[in-house]
């Protein structure tokens, strides 16, 4: 995290409900987290203690790049030079979803 940057950030429980991200909005794994790679599955995996989530591609694309530096219109911006189509708002609900989770914390842009 950068130690300059004044922004807030937001878990779920900072977030109200049925609130969701904002383009400007930086996401990034919450600290219990990680996104690696499950040889077994051949696909990427979301770690949380005791949870393990399997992701489609589209998931493990989006979650690449939350890394805090990243804001929301940059992600989408990003997977729409990887792909012909990318719905801005199938991203932002994958992400609030995440957030509610608290498996994800946004920092305001």
């Amino acid at each position: 995290m950068d130690p300059t940057h004044t922004g807030t950030t937001r878990t779920a429980t900072g977030t109200p409900p049925g609130a969701g991200v904002s383009g400007s909005d930086r996401p990034r794994l919450a600290r219990h987290v990680r996104l690696a790679f499950c040889r077994t599955r051949q696909r990427k995996i979301l770690l949380h203690p005791e949870t393990v989530v399997v992701l489609n591609a589209s998931g493990a694309d989006i979650l690449e790049l939350c890394d805090g530096r990243h804001t929301v219109t940059e992600i989408v911006t990003e997977l729409g030079a990887r792909y012909q189509s990318v719905p801005e708002d199938e991203v932002r609900q994958f992400l609030t979803r995440l957030v509610a989770r608290r498996w994800l914390e946004v920092t305001d842009g």
